[in-house]
């Protein structure tokens, strides 16, 4: 589109308005944005961005939610992307002059082809904006005009009401001096009697799905997780299954999304637990109308008709390019208003989904399914455009991880390889020439697969040239068989990103034919090319020699720490150095995990349950809190740790508990997090109080650096006691330290009151909670290490990050002791409490508390507390 009247309207040096060779905005959803402009004449501009302009329209009167009302709507030059954003005052004398202000802003969709639709003289769309929502209608008029006139009508639907845009300006900045208009909009916005809120769907009738759902085996009575649930994935399999006790869907062309809805607020996560709520207003608006209070929902974001060949049409809306209409397909449910459905089988799931989903709301849809017949199903998506189907087994409840009870079977035609170099661009190429494609193959590794250089738009070579980036070497990073193909101009890299690839099959060379781009995966980790997505294979293990030596690392030169050029080989060379120290932390405990297969930029997540094709790390299948189980990891020996170490994980959390024993503590932590403006010697005197209070009574303690911000104080418990017992105790004594001194600490984890204090997090020291273990590496700029200290050295120590992978080895090479010696002999735990505890002869004496209780000494606070907590 052309920017050309738009530029010789304006003299740039004169106004603030952005020049047509602006920046464009970042690449995201086609925007929409309506600015109150108080020109000659008071109006309205309406614009939808195509492609990299805005198309606009100046509409006199403003929109209407009104389907009866047709407001005229007078088309204008086209405007920047920058323009968007543009608000202030146009100077006097220049074209335009006069107040901008933007009235609503959002993203916009429509179903058809915009520029076929505008040529015919009917525009519908949708918006979805904080103030404009719902369908819309541009409609051309047939009178003669200067310029082309519209009609901009409101489509009658449930966003449909009597309010005009002059009602809703209570929110609006009042036009600067020099703003003229014919028009008062202080005339305009006293006309209503009571300000008028933004109009908003009827609700639907509410049903009680907890009831509904109540009645199905498996379900029972949860809170919604915290945490986001880890989905459920699929095995590639050549063939579907056969057999009664499975369902098949259709394997949509799309981007998985999870769904989660806490007290009537939607969120969505992508699979790689990314954020795309802001990216998806449509879908959230449309999940809004379900009328849930708490869900978790798991399904796929499609375009159109979620074929193969609807993929680029997704991605160019994604990335502002189109503005198709956008679906999120749903497929299960696995929590419901107050009530978990991930041990009930998927049948019934899918019945109460579809109950849900009876007369869905516009953008929402059912994966429906076809039971038994594999084959058929299979056959019917593949003759419709489908890629494949998904099988899944229809009498089993919901688990994390890839497994064989989700099978997906898809048409060769299509296949995702990692983009391991480029060579350079001939002709008019411009940027690259060609992606150097490779596949992971067990036992060998990486191996080139071809290279690919149809199916490259202008943009897509752009885009990825910055990518990219100028880096690389000559000689190949991956395997290279012998052939014919000319890698003369090639510049290799470590695996970098993910695509996925058409192909007429391989030659006799074993390299791709006539391959050319699918999609660009960006959503997708390297990771999940390595065999992970196929049927598992044992994996090949060294022999029974060092921990370094157990386990064949991949991809060593890849950077993780990249302000500090730390590789994966240095992660890996730390681990086996600190072995022999890190083990007695974690070996034999439930654990969770830091991973971060793209360094600590990249995505990094929380793992806690089985790794699919991890070999030699255990797990043990633990009842959690809410009532399912889960197939915790647990380490017995370092080959388990290197292994882990191989696929991405940093950081290291045990319970603390043993697998075996996982209803009863065996250690507590009080970690001291410090607020913004608190210095680090009230952190380390902080330590040393907690050390005195939990010596009165009779509590041995030891202290270790975080590597984030503060201290941890570790308590043993030998014998071990009750959850039921120890969190009480805990959450008691960090209550008595912040009622003691409540100006320098808190047992809330409320940000707003943390500035200038201390959090005592007693958090930590409940079933199911973990925390950092000794000799971890942090997912942190500077690799630091959660380091155990001898109460002495404490004072010597300048920070909780003070020790890093670069400086831990040394330090436990020339020690003589370990700081933390006499830990496991020590006989110490909480029985003692139950007794009356006598007061220490000195004690602090704070003031009365809110609530006028007198602050007791310390330790007969926690005994009492402890004991009527029990």
């Amino acid at each position: 589109m052309s920017l050309s009247e738009y530029a010789r309207k304006r003299r740039f040096d004169k106004t603030r308005e952005p020049a047509d060779s602006a920046r464009p905005v970042r690449l995201a959803r086609p925007i929409f944005v309506v600015q109150l402009h108080h020109a000659s004449h008071r109006h309205y501009d309406f614009r939808l961005q195509v492609g990299n302009a805005l198309r606009s329209w100046a509409v006199p009167k403003g929109p209407s939610f009104d389907p009866s009302v047709k407001r005229l709507a007078a088309e204008v030059e086209d405007h920047p992307l920058a323009y968007a954003s543009f608000q202030g005052l146009i100077p006097a004398g220049q074209y335009g002059a006069g107040h901008v202000a933007i009235f609503d802003s959002g993203v916009w969709s429509s179903d058809g082809d915009m520029d076929a639709q505008l040529s015919k003289g009917h525009l519908r769309f949708e918006l979805f904006g904080s103030k404009l929502k719902g369908g819309w209608h541009l409609i051309r008029t047939r009178g003669a005009a200067r310029k082309p006139q519209w009609l901009l009508v409101k489509d009658d639907d449930h966003y449909a009401s009597k309010h005009e845009a002059d009602d809703l300006l209570d929110d609006m900045p009042p036009p600067t001096a020099g703003a003229s208009a014919k028009r008062s909009p202080r005339r305009v916005a006293a006309k209503p009697a009571k300000p008028k809120t933004v109009p908003n769907p009827k609700a639907r009738a509410r049903a009680d799905w907890a009831k509904r759902a109540a009645k199905f085996h498996g379900a029972r009575p949860s809170r919604l997780p915290a945490e986001l649930l880890e989905p459920q994935l699929a095995t590639l399999m050549p063939s579907p299954p056969f057999g009664a006790q499975w369902l098949h869907e259709i394997k949509w062309d799309g981007y998985r999304i999870s769904a989660v809805i806490r007290a009537g607020r939607v969120s969505l996560w992508s699979r790689n637990a990314l954020d795309w709520t802001d990216k998806l207003p449509d879908i959230v608006a449309a999940l809004e109308q379900l009328g849930l209070h708490e869900a978790h929902l798991d399904g796929e974001l499609i375009a159109l008709k979620g074929t193969q060949a609807d993929f680029s049409t997704l991605q160019a809306t994604l990335s502002g390019k189109r503005a198709a209409a956008l679906s999120y397909v749903l497929f299960d449910v696995l929590y419901i208003d107050g009530m978990s459905l991930q041990s009930c089988a998927l049948r019934d799931r899918k019945m109460l989904l579809a109950q849900l989903l009876a007369k869905p709301p516009r953008h929402l849809a059912l994966s429906s399914h076809i039971d038994g017949d594999g084959e058929e199903a299979f056959r019917l998506a593949t003759m419709q455009g489908f890629e494949g189907i998904l099988s899944k087994r229809a009498d089993l409840p919901y688990h994390a991880g890839r497994s064989s009870d989700w099978r997906k079977s898809k048409q060769l035609d299509s296949e995702e390889f990692a983009v391991v170099g480029v060579t350079a661009p001939k002709g008019s190429r411009r940027g690259l020439g060609a992606l150097l494609l490779a596949r992971h193959k067990a036992g060998s590794g990486w191996v080139y697969a071809g290279k690919m250089g149809s199916g490259l738009s202008d943009a897509e070579l752009d885009r990825l040239s910055e990518h990219i980036g100028d880096g690389g070497q000559k000689a190949p990073t991956v395997l290279v068989p012998d052939n014919d193909t000319d890698l003369r101009s090639a510049r290799w890299f470590a695996p970098l990103f993910v695509v996925d690839v058409h192909s007429r099959g391989r030659g006799s060379n074993g390299l791709l034919r006539q391959p050319s781009l699918k999609a660009v995966r960006m959503d997708k980790d390297i990771d999940d090319l390595m065999n992970h997505d196929a049927a598992p294979a044992k994996a090949r293990r060294k022999g029974a020699g060092s921990a370094s030596a157990e386990v064949a690392l991949t991809h060593p030169e890849r950077v993780v720490f990249p302000g500090d050029g730390i590789t994966k080989q240095q992660v890996a060379d730390y681990y086996a150095a600190v072995m022999p120290h890190l083990l007695p932390g974690i070996v034999d405990r439930p654990l969770s995990l830091i991973r971060c297969p793209g360094g600590i930029e990249g995505h990094c997540f929380f793992q806690k349950h089985e790794i699919s094709g991890v070999e030699g790390v255990d797990h043990v299948r633990i009842k959690e809190n809410s009532g399912e189980r889960g197939d915790y990891l647990v380490v017995r020996d370092a080959a388990a740790v290197m292994q882990l170490v191989q696929f991405n994980a940093l950081e290291f959390h045990p319970w603390g508990a043993k697998a075996d024993a996982p209803d009863v503590a065996d250690l507590l932590v009080f970690d001291l997090d410090p607020g913004s403006g608190v210095e680090w010697a009230a952190v380390r005197a902080a330590a040393r109080k907690v050390r005195e209070m939990l010596a009165q009574i009779k509590l041995q303690s030891f202290v270790r650096t975080s590597g984030g911000k503060g201290l941890h104080v570790v308590v043993p418990l030998h014998p071990p006691v009750a959850w039921t017992t120890a969190k009480p105790f805990a959450q008691s004594f960090a209550m008595t330290l912040s009622l003691m001194e409540p100006e320098k600490y808190l047992a809330t984890a409320t940000k707003s009151r943390r500035d200038g204090r201390i959090f005592i997090d007693y958090l930590r020291n409940g079933r199911g909670a973990t925390s950092v273990a000794s000799y971890s590496l942090r997912a942190r700029p500077g690799a630091p290490v959660a380091t155990p200290l001898t109460w002495t050295e404490l004072s010597r120590v300048q920070s909780a990050a003070a020790f890093t992978l670069a400086n831990v080895p040394a330090r436990l090479a020339k020690r003589k002791s370990d700081p933390w010696e006499g830990l496991s002999e020590l006989r110490q735990n909480l029985d003692h409490l139950d007794a009356e505890t006598p007061a220490p002869k000195r004690h602090s004496i704070a003031k009365p508390s809110e609530g006028g209780v007198a602050k007791k000494p310390a330790a007969r606070v926690a005994a009492r507390r402890s004991r009527r907590l029990q």
